[in-house]
């Protein structure tokens, strides 16, 4: 079987969030399926251009992971980027008719943030990871690796 490639596309806007994302998503590739997935990793300046690069790509590979983290503020901008990003990725994953792993956080504030992409704890660039790799490998099973 010819190996899946996947394309991680990371919001580095917080830098300490992202990296525990891409090491989450990049943790359980590598220990579970090193042999069967290939994996990139693009680095985006915020959440709201990850749907930009993942269509920018869309014929280079086989499904997508995508990852960030928005935090409330005092103004509507929290609610609009959460909610456009979401739906892009949604319209992007069915168009394409490739899978997208979602990993983007939208916390209250950067704790809550810190709890979900701490790698050594129950971490959503992993579980990210692993929507889109069952996808890819059955989509008719859930995979009991990780």
């Amino acid at each position: 079987m010819k190996n899946k490639k996947i394309l991680i596309v990371s919001s580095n806007y917080y830098v300490d969030i992202g990296t525990g994302l891409v090491q989450g998503a990049t943790g359980l590739i590598d220990k579970i399926l090193p042999s069967v997935i290939d994996y990139e990793i693009l680095i985006a300046p915020g959440a709201f251009e990850i749907p930009y690069l993942i269509n920018k790509n869309k014929d280079f590979f086989d499904g997508f992971i995508a990852l960030g983290c928005i935090i409330r503020g005092e103004t509507y901008h929290f609610e609009i980027i959460s909610n456009e990003v979401t739906r892009k990725l949604m319209d992007l994953s069915i168009n394409i008719k490739k899978p997208i792993g979602f990993g983007l956080l939208t916390c209250e504030n950067l704790k809550q943030a810190k709890e979900r992409s701490d790698p050594k704890k129950r971490n959503k660039g992993a579980e990210a990871a692993k929507a889109c790799i069952d996808l890819l490998l059955d989509p008719s099973l859930t995979h009991n690796y990780g």
